[in-house]
């Protein structure tokens, strides 16, 4: 017999408690933990940030728990956020509301954010606090980092760039914050003295520019000054930031993460100052790093091996190989005791020792040696006599050349995948593939959101273990 509802008078009273609701193994239930130990002292360090008199303003836990929600779940506007939060019983346990508490209004989010949040730098603090977490807890072995950067599209339109000559800043748009963050940087650089610096790594010609030497921007968004115009990754062309995430490869626990313009040459450079700063902040020097190909520049390599002592399992960029059948600087046999190259008829190169472009030696065979050799042909393209160029740094190129050949380095370079992932994961599942805040401040702030949630995410899967296949991709 087909059955019916009995559509009676509802009851009066229910019997109802938010926490039977959640399941055990729903991903915030596991996270909870975590999180309430991160935030911790967090009204204590907000305090100075809030005025002693006037009506009790919202609790900045309950919109750190929003926050954390919305990145977990891809609902990183505010408006819907508050919406969801509103509708749906999970989200509301774990920001510790009843039923008929109400949610904070979306507006609330926008004045915390970039004021009080901003100021205190609550949320880094929040991230290396996760990230002691996951140290305390045996997550993080220090021994080996990975390093890498990724494209984020900017909240900004690739249709309204505009050349930096065609730019004239009118008082409302010097109001805005994108703006007056950048405008604030260009004025700081310029009262500084600032010059362009270069990332390393020596050509085959002496005036050869540098790969990721700094230029002066083609392109500038009016909406957002602060994001580069870039096309990496074989994407469109479009403005974008540099998500950079320095990882511990043991459990790919993100021990750092950095905000810059989508430029190689500041994503490089980033990468010292995560590096100097988990030594300051959590006293972890890592004994090998592994990258790719774009950090394996003389600068960077002699910087890594000279002054940190880190072994670089980095592919060396190179530029003196020659595909004309002319000799390239591997065939020239460089002695480092007598400080000279030895061509392939045995003659030296010697240098004046002047060094060009701040960056390069210059070694030159006698014009005579040259002018007799009986294969000139294959070794020299003009009247002159053979010179090669030789970085400041080819001493940490060359070791970076050798780790190349070994299996430890061939392992490094499976394990760099990691820190891949971790960028593949955070665009897939959690929708991140656009910035909603504007200006360098902003990117900063949301990197490190999608960083406490990742990282978050990895401390629930290695102390708690593998959820249910039916949640398991909430996890990934």
């Amino acid at each position: 017999m087909m059955g019916r509802r009995q559509r009676d008078q509802a009851s009066f009273f229910y019997h109802f408690r938010l926490d039977e609701r959640v399941p055990k193994d729903h991903l915030l239930r596991r996270i909870d933990s975590f999180v309430t130990a991160a935030l911790a002292d967090m009204h204590e360090r907000l305090q100075p940030y809030y005025s002693e008199i006037g009506r009790p303003s919202i609790d900045p836990e309950l919109m750190i728990r929003m926050l954390i929600v919305g990145y977990c779940y891809g609902l990183r506007s505010e408006r819907r956020l508050t919406q969801e939060v509103d509708l749906h019983l999970a989200y509301r346990w774990f920001c510790r509301l009843d039923l008929d508490d109400k949610v904070p209004h979306h507006s609330t989010f926008s004045e915390n954010r970039l004021n009080r949040f901003r100021e205190s730098d609550i949320l880094r603090h929040i991230f290396e606090r996760v990230v002691m977490a996951a140290m305390a807890m045996g997550l993080v072995k220090g021994e080996g980092f990975a390093v890498d950067a990724s494209v984020i599209e900017a909240n900004a339109s690739r249709y309204h760039g505009k050349a930096p000559d065609e730019l004239d800043w009118t008082e409302k748009q010097r109001q805005k914050r994108a703006v007056a963050e950048y405008l604030a940087a260009l004025e700081a650089t310029r009262e500084a003295g600032d010059v362009s610096d270069d990332g390393g790594g020596g050509g085959p010609e002496s005036k050869q520019p540098d790969r990721y030497e700094r230029k002066p921007p083609k392109v500038i968004s009016p909406s957002d000054p602060q994001s580069a115009w870039t096309a990496k990754a074989n994407k469109r062309v479009q403005f974008g930031y540099g998500l950079n995430y320095l990882i511990d490869i043991e459990n790919a626990v993100i021990v750092d993460v950095e905000a810059t313009p989508a430029r190689t040459y500041d994503e490089v450079a980033a990468t010292k100052t995560m590096l100097d700063r988990t030594e300051r902040r959590f006293d972890l020097k890592p004994k090998r790093l592994a990258a790719d190909t774009a950090y394996g520049t003389g600068k960077f390599l002699g910087w890594l091996v000279k002054e940190k002592k880190i072994t670089p399992h980095i592919p060396v960029w190179e530029m003196s190989d020659r595909q004309d059948g002319i000799f390239s600087r591997s065939d020239f046999r460089w002695d480092s005791k007598r400080g000279v190259y030895i061509c392939p008829n045995g003659k030296l190169l010697r240098t004046s020792g002047t060094v060009h472009d701040g960056r390069t030696l210059l070694y030159r065979a006698s014009k005579r040696d040259c002018d007799i050799c009986p294969i000139r042909a294959k070794c020299c393209t003009t009247e002159q006599a053979r010179k090669i160029p030789r970085d400041l740094h080819e001493d940490a190129r060359d070791v970076a050349r050798r780790k190349m050949k070994t299996k430890a380095f061939a392992r490094s370079r499976d394990e760099r995948k990691r820190v891949e992932m971790r960028f593949a994961h955070l665009k897939t599942h959690h929708g991140f593939e656009r910035m909603r805040l504007r200006g360098l401040s902003g990117a900063r702030d949301e990197f490190h959101l999608a960083a406490i949630v990742q990282n978050l995410k990895t401390l629930a899967l290695r102390i708690l273990g593998p959820p249910p296949a039916r949640r398991r991709a909430a996890f990934a």
